[in-house]
């Protein structure tokens, strides 16, 4: 049975209007789709994974690709 929504009207500046849009846009979801995943995110943050909570984050340094599981890199560490 699917649930039932209820409207609910908020001011946001222009800037985060644009910005919603775009977001939407580029996950082919509604605005308030995307409104929705943001809300439930936000009262239910252990409902996250590790990714979702840091993936503005992935991919953003460069280092070698064995960094986890390569010991070596281990051998000089609180020297």
């Amino acid at each position: 049975m699917a649930q039932r929504m209820r409207t609910v009207s908020f001011k946001i500046p222009a800037e985060m209007d644009t910005e919603l849009s775009a977001i939407a846009r580029a996950r082919g979801e509604s605005r308030s789709s995307v409104v929705r995943t943001a809300l439930g995110a936000l009262m239910d943050p252990a409902g996250s994974t590790a990714l979702e909570l840091v993936s503005d984050l992935v991919g953003i340094v460069d280092g070698p690709a064995d960094l986890s599981s390569n010991e070596s890199y281990l051998e000089d560490l609180g020297e």
